[in-house]
């Protein structure tokens, strides 16, 4: 008979009460084992970094979105860990967000006990969890970036694609004519033609349309 494979959590939640009831709920799965549960701080995270949990469990939306990019912060840190959401809104767009940013797991405020455990368990097997309403919009941004990357590899030429990828990386017009030797004026015409090649209104409205591109990549 094989072992049964215990799946180590770190609970990253700033609500005190959700903390103690899902250690109390999770402590009785014996295949799921709690290693520490804290709300965020620099000192918590060096005690994640040092425990090494296969999932991180987060309730705030607000860390994964923040400038710190504590997903990509902790997967450098941890290869292999798997981070997921609780608590969490029907946001379409944050539900997104979290995705690019690496989350596995989202599960909405009405989840009971039972289903956090079971998000809990399928992404330990290498699943991803989100609720049904919400997968739709996985789908629609796999078609958009298959849509926008006909119209770009069509309309743009080799040097524009190359510009658009560091406006992605939100560069501005003066690190990219450093990064490509071109002058800052070459640039600000370059930009002005994918706008209009594109129909974007701005540049944040590429950067925007890019990182769906990124996010699908991640999802397809």
């Amino acid at each position: 008979m094989e072992s049964q494979t215990v799946a180590e959590v770190f609970l990253l939640a700033e609500n005190r009460l959700l903390r103690e009831a899902l250690i109390r709920i999770l402590t009785k799965k014996s295949d799921i084992r709690v290693v520490g549960a804290a709300p965020y701080s620099p000192a918590t995270m060096e005690r994640i970094v040092t425990i090494r949990p296969r999932i991180v469990i987060l309730d705030s939306i607000a860390l994964v979105l923040s400038d710190a990019r504590l997903v990509s912060t902790l997967q450098i840190a941890i290869p292999g860990v798997l981070v997921a959401l609780i608590d969490m809104d029907l946001d379409q767009d944050k539900f997104l967000r979290a995705v690019g940013e690496g989350v596995v797991g989202y599960v909405l405020k009405d989840a009971s006990a039972v289903e956090v455990a079971g998000m809990i368990r399928a992404i330990a097997r290498g699943e991803a969890v989100c609720p049904s309403l919400l997968s739709m919009a996985l789908f629609k941004v796999v078609r958009r970036r298959r849509l926008f990357a006909t119209t770009a590899s069509r309309m743009l030429s080799r040097r524009e694609q190359e510009l658009v990828a560091l406006l992605r990386d939100r560069l501005t017009n003066k690190e990219i004519a450093v990064r490509l030797n071109l002058s800052e004026q070459t640039v600000k015409n370059h930009v002005h033609r994918i706008l209009r090649k594109i129909g974007a209104q701005d540049r944040m409205a590429i950067v925007e349309r890019y990182e769906l591109d990124s996010l699908a990549e991640n999802v397809a």
